[in-house]
């Protein structure tokens, strides 16, 4: 299905999703780091990474809450960012549900980026058929595409006709743990990118951020953007809502 078509707004602003958290703080990576943002964290993943640093969003964990779309938007509501970080877990995963939450985020009138942290595994095209039909998704919606490496176990779930769905505005996320992960990534990037922005992001226990660094301007990636986690700087690495 290449789209899916949302009941009434009253219908919809009922429905009911698993929840980690929704919380104010600072972006801590990609192009928008550093601006107040709102994570909405909802519960629920398709992969299991090995180096995932939120496993408390998915089984055999438990969601911390259930909430309405409506419950969601009014707890946005509390804080004065005018961006949003839409993670998990995987934020997709709940298909039309999914959808809802983001046309109701879109709605907001003092939101002005949504951007959504999508690993790679989920078929992008019911949204992105939204973005290109809604003026509101085209100008507030992003993509920030995690593309999984060999180090996560998880590369052979990758879909690459997401990447033919990219605009400039996205973002494709690499996480690098090892000299193997970055040969994969560059090899994926100048073999499938179009458009939107790439991120390298360490592993820092398996590759030193100097490293990572050394190993880009080796390679001449000169449109390769560093992405560090703030969050893990500011704060102790395992502190949650930050």
């Amino acid at each position: 299905m290449n789209k899916w078509i949302l009941p009434e707004r009253t219908e919809y602003m009922n429905w009911e999703m698993p929840m980690v958290e929704v919380f104010e703080t600072v972006e801590g990576e990609g192009t928008r780091a550093g601006f107040p943002t709102v994570f909405v964290r909802v519960f629920h993943c398709n992969l299991r990474c090995s180096w995932c640093d939120t496993p408390y969003s998915y089984a055999p964990d438990k969601a911390e809450y259930t909430a309405s779309i409506e419950t969601i938007v009014n707890q946005i509501k509390q804080y004065k960012s005018r961006h949003i970080c839409f993670t998990g877990g995987e934020p997709l995963i709940h298909r039309e549900k999914s959808m809802a939450l983001i046309q109701a985020m879109v709605d907001l009138p003092h939101i002005e980026d949504i951007h959504i942290e999508t690993n790679g595994a989920i078929d992008l095209t019911p949204y992105e058929a939204v973005r290109n039909e809604s003026q509101k998704w085209e100008k507030k919606v992003r993509f920030v595409m995690d593309y999984k490496l060999p180090d996560s176990g998880e590369q052979h779930r990758m879909l690459h006709d997401n990447f033919d769905l990219l605009d400039q505005q996205d973002e494709i996320k690499f996480v690098i743990g090892s000299d193997e992960d970055f040969q994969v990534a560059s090899d994926i990037v100048a073999e499938h990118h179009n458009k939107g922005q790439v991120l390298y992001s360490p592993v820092w226990e398996t590759m030193p951020p100097h490293k990572l660094v050394e190993k880009i301007l080796e390679a001449g990636l000169s449109n390769v953007k560093l992405s560090m986690q703030l969050h893990k700087i500011i704060w102790d690495p395992n502190k949650r809502g930050v």
